[in-house]
């Protein structure tokens, strides 16, 4: 939507003109904030990303690669020339000063206004080195930036719903540690990698993993150096693809559900470490834009924070207004799946939920290791390359880690969240919606499963008539199998029976 006549909504009027400064927008939250932020907001002056090298590819590079996405079709069929408005920064908030040239960083200490810090490594068995660099130095080389800019209107950080785990209640609240900031970054800077390995354990204490860990530190460096700036921290739950903006369904990433989802749509996963009746807390992540851009619309309107209690926390999740059981999500996903099956399926899809950690191993063996060895045996026969059992390692790996929070449930209150929902006037609650209490799951994953199809497996609708043959084949082959294993379950059984008869 483009804005209203020539004056736009409120929360589009307080982007006008604006200059902001986007970390982490190569990543799946930052590209749709960024193209929300132009589509929406097109009287926005500049959008800076910032961006570092990688494989050979510089900057303006990555940005031109980000932008060959369909995410940015609609874009740039309705103003192709606000693609213009976005400036790639070389630069990585891992290293100091945030590795900027001098003209970058006067530059943007003399233009910014708004700060989004997306940026961060969300790989749970990141070595805690480089997650405490990312997560909170880089928050640290942020904020110490904010700090020079003469025109700054807002800063808000990205952090999770999770950084705040090992609680039972999660409010919007910034929480106190029996850790600081400073410790943690000292430890990090002085110890070997060796002895890093050896504390790690030691240092999560009640977090299950290094990205919770850190992102929980990043949050104490906030309440700390974040005091006297317009900043605000935006929580959101486990962020999943697009509801409707700018396309239903887009996703690039496996990360958490969505590898579940195309795992067990593909036949490869069969069973997962997940109670069916805890509360899976997703989100939509253009719902979950929606909120943070207009977070910081409130942000910016409140006095600075005098304190780390001062400072506002929004909880965006769905567990509290609009709840969805792993159970349902499984059921609905696969309801949806089954109807656009993948091409490159290698089995029907069969899941098992197991909350029990002992029956899941089982069914790993069974399900998982026995089958790859099996294939992989054959494999090696016929002279070719064992592969299987090297997946399912990797498979295994991704399902232990995912278990912590598909096993667990937290009662997070979303407090601020909804009276920033009962605040916005009527257009800007059509422009930037973000009521999750209307969210239809129904029709999402409709939407879901296409979206992942089409934008993550990259299989074109078109050929949905014959992964639907294929997948007929493969359920008939499955039910064969199983069969077969009933056949050899009962002779076993009788020629127990005859040796003790």
């Amino acid at each position: 939507m483009d804005c209203i006549g020539d004056r736009g909504t409120e929360v589009q009027e307080f982007y006008r003109g604006a200059n902001v400064l986007i970390t982490g927008g190569t990543g799946f939250m930052g590209k749709v904030l960024m193209e929300k932020l132009l589509r929406s907001c097109p009287h926005l002056n500049t959008i800076y990303v910032l961006i570092r090298s990688k494989k050979g590819k510089d900057p303006e590079t990555r940005l031109e690669d980000i932008f060959s996405d369909p995410l940015f079709d609609k874009m740039k069929d309705n103003e192709p020339k606000l693609r213009h408005k976005v400036v790639a920064i070389s630069g990585d908030c891992n290293l100091q000063g945030m590795g900027l040239k001098s003209l970058d960083r006067s530059l943007l200490m003399e233009d910014v206004t708004h700060i989004f810090h997306v940026a961060a490594t969300v790989r749970f068995d990141e070595a805690m080195r480089l997650a405490v660099g990312i997560n909170v130095m880089g928050t640290h080389n942020v904020l110490e930036l904010a700090k020079e800019m003469s025109k700054l209107k807002v800063v808000i950080h990205v952090s999770t719903a999770y950084c705040n785990c090992h609680l039972q209640e999660i409010e919007e609240k910034l929480y106190t540690y029996s850790f600081t900031h400073q410790k943690v970054s000292a430890i990090a800077d002085s110890v070997s990698d060796k002895v890093m390995e050896v504390i790690t354990p030691y240092m999560l204490e009640e977090w299950p993993n290094t990205y919770a860990f850190t992102k929980a530190v990043a949050e104490d460096l906030v309440r700390d150096e974040g005091v006297g700036l317009p900043i605000g921290v935006f929580r959101p739950a486990i962020v999943v693809a697009t509801r409707d903006e700018p396309v239903c369904g887009w996703i690039d990433n496996l990360y958490g559900p969505t590898g579940v989802f195309v795992g067990a749509g593909t036949g490869l996963i069969r069973t997962v470490h997940i109670d069916g009746d805890k509360v899976a807390n997703i989100v939509p992540v253009d719902m979950a834009v929606n909120a943070l851009i207009v977070s910081a619309w409130e942000v910016a309107n409140k006095p600075r924070a005098q304190s780390g209690d001062e400072i506002p926390v929004y909880n965006y999740v769905s567990s509290v207004q609009r709840p969805l059981t792993w159970e349902q999500f499984m059921e609905k996903s696969s309801r949806h799946g089954k109807k656009v099956p993948p091409m490159r399926g290698v089995w029907c899809y069969s899941l098992t939920l197991n909350k029990h950690r002992s029956l899941h191993l089982l069914y790993t063996f069974l399900l998982h290791v026995l089958p790859a060895i099996i294939v992989d045996g054959f494999a090696a026969l016929l002279g070719k390359r064992p592969k299987l059992l090297k997946i399912y390692k990797k498979i295994n790996k991704f399902i232990n880690v995912i278990s912590y929070f598909g096993t667990r449930e937290w009662k997070f209150t979303n407090k601020n969240v909804q009276a920033l929902w009962e605040r916005l006037n009527e257009e800007d609650r059509k422009m930037f919606d973000f009521d999750i209490g209307g969210l239809d799951w129904e029709k999402y994953f409709y939407s879901y499963g296409r979206g992942v199809r089409v934008y993550l497996l990259k299989d074109e609708l078109a050929t949905v008539p014959q992964a639907k043959a294929k997948y007929k084949r493969l359920v008939l082959m499955h039910q064969g199998v199983k069969l077969l294993v009933l056949i050899l379950v009962l002779r076993l059984l009788w020629t127990i029976w005859s040796l003790l008869s």
